[in-house]
């Protein structure tokens, strides 16, 4: 081939293009290549990636290409990564280069010296199970069939809180190795990394397996992708962007904890690792095996499943036979009736009592950082915001500190009400620092700790703190969603779910899912061990279809329920949800870029379609760090998403060309309609 089709890394809309270089004779150049070329009339060489290869330009053109300086030896990619960076521009409607940046290490320009192994966090597990469960067997031998098979497969693995699905994991990928290809694990939380890496290292040792997340420094990342790109890696371990691993011949990905929003990016370009992994697997070049393992599916998988684009394969059973935790509700209404104004309710408070009598460690959950949610003049009612964001703040007891958890801007309490010097200055809501303050008021003589966001900032603060409830040393562990899933400890005999509203409080439609979830995964710390575990759920909406069906742990139930809401609204799985997010520094600005594209758009559908294409509005945030924010919202039917991401790229292309005043960003499907 005599010329390179080449994506210059350049984060720009105007050049989100292929462009021509010729190949100068004697350098080797392929597709993912990385390359350092003139560009524009910079006198500065430029980086890009090599995303196609041709033998002729058209006639008169020749003259007029510029020459690959020279190619770089130290990074390149593979043809799959190519083709999978270019799915990745069509689908969530961003550039080439955001894609492509993906998959290339974030360390690779800072000088390198050894770094510490991420993988050395102990090979002290126990190797696994001797013995499987007839519902392990089953669901091995299935997999087992698929993997021996060598074409691609896809599996949503439903199995309950202490099923195994682990060890399902550990010895699907024990014969892919066997077979000579290549392993990607995904956990939705750093905080449940540790555990996994360890379980797969006193299997398969440390040194063929890598680690990666958004916690290693700019050194580590460096050095484990090369240590991948290099082939001398067999499994990658690790968060949502593990998912690019630069692994050759791919036989198996796992995406542990499947229905976790974590998988969605909140950033550009906003992925899907689910969807990633998918694409991934599929490859010609792959042909592999996925694995999807909740014990709370996500709606849209289940849906996927019973459509026959997964195969479903179910364990109903803990592996030690133990039945699932006895699970009460506690209903916070005829607590505040009996005059119990503590975050604790009659029923929470003596299970624990007679919980740490037994010698058994309880396992609290509140997914609300902070001492209190807001503060606020009795006065007047003025409520202290963010001067930024114009978000309510968060009181944190430590450092008697207001805090917006969106921006980070952070000041002092205020002693009288700013609006009208009241000094009637108090709080409201309970966060998890306030649980915290309770619990070791009212259990003095039990070790308490906490982890959230705010405990866990220090590098190693996170382990720290696991381990020393793994050892016992902790007797009572209060937290937010870190601590609800995945975590396995044995000697847990209750788990008290502070407030099970929060999530259903939240405008969005994926809000009873969230809930009944997170009880669920929740609940399921309890009783891993030899005996029941014990669960109360503490709700002011005992009667909501979510809660009820968390409670009885029933999976199917809710899901029946939630489908016939989805399809009756037209909501996903049912159709796809599109965010076009315009920001500037005007809110008339942000307004009028979102007047706009929903008018072209408009004009651009068919009739029938125009009414899926809902009228601009602020979005739920409208200001973060002084950055004004509209919001467009677009239901697509099923089978027509490509053509309204092919009219959202058309305005993209438009806005770049006239060099518009606001930033448009698609969101396919969102987690969050903030």
């Amino acid at each position: 081939m005599n010329y390179a089709n080449i994506i210059v890394d350049n984060r720009s809309d105007s050049t989100d293009t292929p462009f021509t270089y010729r190949i100068p004779e004697g350098q080797r150049v392929s597709v993912g290549s990385r390359v350092h070329i003139p560009f524009a009339r910079s006198r500065n060489l430029r980086t890009g990636y090599v995303l196609s290869l041709q033998d002729e330009v058209e006639e008169g053109l020749a003259a007029r290409i510029r020459p690959i300086d020279h190619p770089d030896e130290e990074i390149s990619l593979t043809e799959e990564i190519m083709r999978t960076a270019a799915w990745m521009r069509e689908r969530y409607v961003c550039r080439y280069i955001d894609a492509i940046r993906c998959f290339v290490p974030a360390g690779h320009r800072p000088v390198r010296k050894i770094q510490p192994d991420p993988a050395e966090d102990g090979a002290d597990e126990p190797v696994g199970a001797d013995q499987l469960t007839e519902e392990q067997e089953s669901v091995l031998s299935q997999i087992g069939k698929a993997v021996s098979g060598g074409g691609h497969a896809r599996f949503l693995l439903r199995g309950v809180t202490g099923s195994g699905k682990t060890e399902v994991y550990i010895r699907t990928a024990r014969q892919v190795i066997r077979q000579g290809r290549t392993v990607i694990v995904l956990v939705p939380e750093i905080s449940l990394t540790p555990q996994i890496i360890r379980r797969f290292t006193a299997v398969f040792g440390q040194e063929r397996i890598a680690v990666t997340h958004s916690r290693l420094t700019q050194g580590q990342r460096y050095e484990q992708w090369k240590r991948i790109r290099d082939g001398k890696i067999d499994i990658v371990i690790g968060a949502r962007s593990a998912v690019f691993a630069p692994l050759e011949n791919i036989g198996l990905i796992v995406i542990d904890e499947e229905h976790e929003a974590t998988y969605k990016s909140d950033a550009t370009p906003k992925y899907d690792a689910v969807e990633v992994a998918i694409k991934r697997a599929a490859d010609p070049d792959h042909q592999a095996v996925l694995i999807l393992g909740s014990a709370t599916p996500s709606v849209a998988s289940y849906r996927r499943g019973q459509e026959g684009i997964y195969r479903i394969l179910t364990m109903e059973k803990r592996y030690n036979e133990t039945p699932l935790p006895r699970v009460e509700i506690a209903d916070m209404r005829e607590e505040l009736r009996r005059g119990n104004r503590s975050v604790l309710s009659g029923r929470l408070d003596q299970e624990m009592r007679r919980c740490l009598e037994e010698g058994k460690q309880v396992m609290l959950f509140l997914n609300r950082r902070g001492y209190s949610t807001f503060v606020s003049c009795r006065e007047c009612g003025h409520v202290v915001s963010c001067p930024t964001c114009g978000l309510s703040l968060t009181y944190h007891s430590s450092g008697r500190k207001l805090s917006c958890h969106y921006c980070g801007h952070e000041e002092e309490l205020p002693r009288q009400c700013p609006e009208c010097g009241s000094s009637y200055i108090r709080y409201f809501g309970s966060g998890t620092e306030k649980v915290e303050e309770t619990i070791r008021q009212c259990f003095p003589e039990a070790e308490t700790d906490r982890i959230d966001l705010d405990s866990i900032r220090k590098k190693g603060e996170l382990k720290k703190r696991l381990a020393a409830f793994e050892k016992g040393k902790t007797r009572i562990l209060i937290g937010t969603q870190i601590i609800a899933k995945g975590l396995d400890f044995r000697n847990v005999g209750l788990v008290g779910i502070i407030s099970a509203d929060v999530s259903l409080s939240i405008p969005d439609y994926r809000s009873p899912e969230r809930a009944f979830q997170l009880i669920t995964q929740a609940a399921g710390r309890a009783g891993r061990g030899s005996e029941v575990g014990s669960v109360v759920i503490q709700t002011y909406q005992p009667d909501h279809y979510a809660v009820a069906f968390a409670a009885k742990q029933d999976y199917e139930g809710f899901y029946r329920e939630e489908v016939r809401f989805r399809e009756a609204m037209r909501y996903p799985p049912f159709s796809d949800m599109i965010q076009v997010l315009f920001t500037a520094d005007d809110p008339q600005i942000a307004r009028q870029g979102a007047t706009r594209w929903y008018d072209s758009l408009r004009q651009a559908l068919p009739p029938e379609d125009r009414r899926n294409v809902f009228s601009p509005q602020e979005a739920y945030m409208s200001r973060i760090r002084d950055t004004y924010r509209y919001s467009l919202v677009i239901r697509c039917d099923r089978g027509k998403r490509r053509t309204v991401t092919g009219i959202l790229r058309t305005l993209k292309e438009e806005d770049a060309a006239r060099r518009a005043p606001w930033v448009a960003v698609v969101d396919i499907n969102p987690y969050s309609f903030a």
